[in-house]
């Protein structure tokens, strides 16, 4: 069986360094993803739900090369004990930023495939919501 991973890719209005903020400052992740109690750069890190309150993503971050790179662990209550990675890179390109994810490590097998399925989903709504924030700060 090949390892499971979750691959996406968007083009954003913005600069790697507001890409960067987005993925790296706790109010501007609230905004699309989940809030964590310090900005993502170095160490262990929790995010929780911005409505509830509860811790759903934990981990530690691996890698953080300001508007280029961002690697860190991330854990999840129905993952059990399985550690998964999230990769993102920051590409500039002509009028903004291509930004890639790579979710590695997925659990495996039938029985994991609904998560895996609900992962992918979930990446693609935040990344929209992500989309939606950038571009509507670029029209301001």
């Amino acid at each position: 069986m090949t390892e499971t991973i979750l691959e996406k890719s968007i083009y954003l209005k913005a600069t790697p360094a507001q890409v960067w903020a987005y993925l790296t400052d706790p109010e501007k992740l609230a905004v699309w993803f989940h809030k964590p109690s310090a900005p993502l750069v170095d160490g262990a890190y929790e995010m929780f739900g911005v409505e509830s309150g509860d811790r759903l993503i934990w981990g530690k971050v691996l890698l953080a090369e300001p508007f280029l790179r961002l690697h860190y662990t991330f854990t999840i209550a129905p993952m059990g004990e399985q550690v998964s990675t999230v990769k993102w890179q920051l590409t500039e390109v002509a009028g903004g930023t291509n930004l890639s994810l790579r979710h590695e490590g997925m659990p495996q097998g039938v029985a994991a495939f609904d998560l895996t399925l609900a992962m992918d989903k979930g990446w693609d709504d935040h990344l929209a919501r992500l989309r939606a924030s950038a571009h509507s700060q670029q029209a301001q």
